[in-house]
């Protein structure tokens, strides 16, 4: 057991220093490590180095058998893949045993898609007797109008938002920044804002310079905005299953209908590849439709 732990700080390190993950990433991957450790110790008593591919798929075999999802057990299999590459990096192995470990098939469903009048309609139903609702507006719209994960909208500074370029700066997954522009909509509503909600609160350090604030002064979290969305979800009577992450699939969605490239979506994302903006970019069946129509020389009159 020792020397796994005495790889598992290592291991952290890495992630830390050398990918840049933010810390809950970080300890995702350990965690995910320590149900690895925890099943080798237990059943092959082990040291890393011996690690063969059929213990892992033992393990993976376990995984499933206890009643873990397909995507668990990828996001597991993620972790211990990272691991061992970090241990031939090292070269405390000599060969990966992951290298051919298989991820499980994952059914991709695709995330629902708000039409522009049902984000209107959650906006509409905002309480505006109460002080926070200029606040959830303006979130809304940032949340809509720059396509950002809810996690980059709490964390959003107010020195990273330049108006007079109609852009903000964005700090994403693995601290990684991007510029991403923003609609003179949003920017008049964070201005509200501003206005009637966060000049007339007292910032508390450190989170003094976050844009969105809760009444105490403090940064919103992420679970606090997801539970203002599915009020204001339930309030419109959209029987979709919305969540802030539907802005942001909605915000691609969107751009790739009205004629956007993927390569600026992806950009505007921050994703890292390609590939994933196309998945994330669901097209309409009706857009689809419309551009066999207009382009498939079978349908030209």
């Amino acid at each position: 057991m020792m020397i796994w732990n005495e790889y598992k700080k290592g291991f952290e390190s890495y992630l830390q220093l050398e990918k840049s993950l933010s810390n809950n990433s970080v300890e995702a991957y350990l965690a995910d490590l320590d149900k690895l450790t925890s099943f080798l110790l237990m059943t092959k008593n082990i040291a890393p180095a011996e690690v063969q591919l059929a213990h892992l798929v033992d393990f993976i075999n376990w995984l499933a058998s206890v009643g873990l999802s397909s995507t668990s057990q990828a996001r597991i299999i993620s972790g211990i893949k990272g691991f061992f590459k970090y241990c031939l990096i090292e070269e405390i192995i000599t060969k990966d045993p992951s290298e051919l470990l298989e991820v499980p098939k994952l059914k991709r469903l695709l995330p629902e898609v708000l039409a522009c009048n049902e984000i209107e309609s959650m906006l509409q139903v905002l309480d505006q007797s109460k002080p926070d609702a200029v606040r959830n507006k303006a979130m809304v719209e940032v949340l809509y109008a720059c396509g950002l994960r809810v996690s980059e909208l709490v964390s959003l500074n107010t020195h990273n938002i330049y108006s007079d370029e109609g852009f903000i700066r964005v700090i994403g997954k693995g601290n990684k920044e991007r510029l991403v522009p923003i609609s003179q909509s949003a920017l008049k509503q964070i201005e509200l804002y501003k206005i009637a909600f966060r000049n007339h609160l007292n910032p508390q350090v450190p989170h003094d310079s976050i844009l969105f604030l809760t009444r105490h002064g403090k940064a919103m979290s992420r679970i606090s905005v997801f539970y203002i969305i599915k009020e204001l979800a339930q309030k419109a009577n959209l029987s979709k299953n919305i969540s802030p992450h539907t802005f942001r699939h909605s915000f691609a969605t969107h751009l790739v209908e009205c004629g956007a490239d993927l390569r600026s979506v992806q950009a505007m994302l921050g994703h890292e590849s390609i590939i994933t903006t196309e998945i994330y970019t669901h097209l309409s069946k009706d857009y689809l439709r419309k551009t066999l129509e207009q382009y498939h020389p079978a349908y030209q009159p």
